[in-house]
């Protein structure tokens, strides 16, 4: 590993200790400890855990040595799945944290940018944590009891869910490529100094190694102390239902339709599907019934304009959404039906206020003051009435422009703040999408009308699974349920590299999206015929680990 990760990592631990603790309801700073007195008990183990939660969400200088306040962890991870395969789109130019240069595709394509670096190595920051851990317990002499289980249990899980990450991003599809010779990323198991570079290992060997930390996850979870219950700051941490879920993700991703069905089924037990007034809260806490899984984001921890929801929330009060309100894919929402609650939240008939909106369709004419957006021609009081409605709705100002298809599907708890909100990682919902998506690809059609039963019977006062009655039909309505039931989640990269999907924006009428803004991005090759969807090896990596050479460049 380069060298941010090659020091001691006594030193990266008192980075993420001394930044927080989070001892489920207890939120106080804590001394430094020493590496060795981090696995001298149970307490102290915890706190390490307590500095990976923390670090998922955190400005990545204060989780190793060379990070940037650019990037913050998973606020910006999460959104960027959406940004990059096109689902959540810009109206604007604007490019605060690089967003704009991650949309045209200008960034994960560069050996030299700092999200190839960031997310490199965050992800590996984990595993370094998760080893010390796991390595700790197995090699040492402490007595098992159900709390040492359960950390066990949630380092096998952490690990897990960083070599998942990044193996779906630094590498080729495990459904579209050649996984047992396919270059991965190294494997990595050293806890101590000095730190031992690694070549990459096969994209076979890195997914045999995730299903087996989930295995071993499970069996602690299943020996250790339940996830207390409380407010959304325990879904912080990790339990056997994240593993489950964490399971489904990385089977279905492979192709292991069974494995996923059966462990999305077990994943969601414990969570009832939200109604329609939760749905419709805005996705900003781990309160939610449906919630696995979720980063608690306090306010003496907010990162403020470094947030998810300054890139992607609508009602957050900061420049990248004021001038560049995110719209999503009229496509997609033109075919909700009308007793879908969901399209709530895209308003379709939003004005376009804004002079500099990429469509050119913004603001008023200069000479006429008239607006020009085609929806409100020559009519100035219901364009600005219908603004002032939707202003008032949202807890919003005409500080924020707006903009057709505009989305308040994510929202700030505090609109028009700039307040810290949660981040949700893990839903119900996408379990029973997984199951679904599975079971209609194992070709069982009941079985797969009985996983989306539920979801789309809630959402749906009109739902009839009985019409998709074919592999073809179920999956594109599968499909189709995602791009709604999860959009701004971060779930669109990894579905398109699963479906072999390439991304069209002027298909089909257009997605909405500008190709003058979009640029090379307007229309991306499906994966499987274009490697610029898998994220250059950073080039600090290559120029500091031996055992990786340029030739090794994806």
């Amino acid at each position: 590993m380069l060298n941010k990760l090659k020091y001691l990592l006594i030193v990266v631990i008192l980075i993420s200790i001394t930044s927080c603790k989070e001892d489920f309801l207890e939120r106080t700073p804590t001394d430094a400890i020493s590496a060795t007195d981090a696995l001298a008990n149970e307490d102290n183990m915890q706190l390490v855990l307590n500095g990976v939660h923390r670090g998922l969400f955190s400005q990545s200088q204060t989780i190793f040595p060379g990070g940037d306040s650019d990037r913050s962890g998973n606020h910006y991870w999460i959104p960027l799945g959406d940004n990059l395969s096109g689902g959540l789109i810009h109206s604007a130019n604007a490019n605060n944290l690089g967003w704009r240069t991650e949309m045209q595709w200008n960034s994960h394509t560069q050996p030299t940018s700092l999200t190839n670096e960031l997310l490199w190595y965050h992800r590996y920051n984990i595993i370094l944590h998760a080893n010390l851990l796991i390595n700790g317990i197995n090699e040492g002499n402490l007595t098992e009891t159900s709390k040492l289980n359960s950390i066990l249990g949630q380092a096998y899980t952490y690990r897990a869910y960083a070599y998942l990450s990044l193996i779906q991003h630094y590498a080729k599809g495990y459904l579209i490529g050649n996984p047992s010779t396919d270059k991965g990323v190294p494997l990595l198991f050293s806890s101590e100094s000095p730190f031992t570079s690694q070549p990459r290992s096969t994209v076979e060997e890195i997914y045999v190694q995730i299903g087996d930390d989930l295995e071993e996850a499970i069996k602690a979870f299943e020996k250790g102390t339940p996830r207390p219950s409380g407010g959304p700051e325990v879904k912080s941490q990790l339990n056997i239902d994240v593993a489950y879920g964490l399971k489904a993700r990385w089977a279905l991703s492979k192709g292991d339709w069974q494995t996923a069905a059966d462990a999305a089924a077990a994943a969601r037990q414990n969570y009832p599907l939200m109604n329609e007034s939760e749905w419709k809260e805005g996705f900003n806490t781990n309160d939610l019934s449906e919630v696995i899984w979720g980063s608690n984001v306090i306010q003496t921890e907010t990162v403020f304009f470094r947030s998810y929801f300054y890139l992607a929330s609508n009602t957050f009060n900061g420049a990248q959404i004021r001038n560049n309100p995110k719209i999503a894919d009229r496509r997609l929402i033109d075919a909700i039906p009308d007793t879908d609650y969901r399209k709530d939240v895209f308003i379709i008939d939003a004005p376009n206020t804004n002079s500099s909106a990429s469509n050119n369709q913004g603001g008023l004419h200069p000479d006429t003051g008239l607006p020009k957006d085609p929806n409100y021609a020559s009519d100035l009081d219901a364009y600005n009435a219908r603004r002032a409605e939707i202003n008032s709705e949202y807890g919003i100002t005409n500080s924020f422009n707006q903009h057709p298809y505009m989305q308040f599907k994510l929202k700030n708890k505090n609109p028009g703040s700039t307040d810290p909100d949660d981040i949700i990682y893990m839903r119900a919902s996408e379990m029973y999408l997984i199951e679904a998506e599975a079971k209609a690809m194992m070709n069982d059609i009941t079985g797969a009308q009985n996983a989306l039963k539920p979801l789309g019977e809630e959402r749906d006062s009109a739902y009839d699974v009985t019409v998709y009655n074919t592999q073809e039909s179920l999956m594109e309505h599968i499909k189709f349920q995602r791009g709604v039931e999860l959009w701004g989640e971060g779930f669109g990269y990894t579905d398109k590299i699963r479906w072999d999907e390439g991304i069209d924006h002027g298909a089909d009428g257009g997605s909405g999206a500008s190709a003058v803004l979009y640029q090379g991005a307007y229309q991306i090759e499906k994966p499987s015929l274009n490697d610029d969807w898998i994220f250059k090896i950073p080039q600090a990596e290559i120029n500091a680990n031996p055992n990786i050479t340029p030739s090794d460049q994806n």
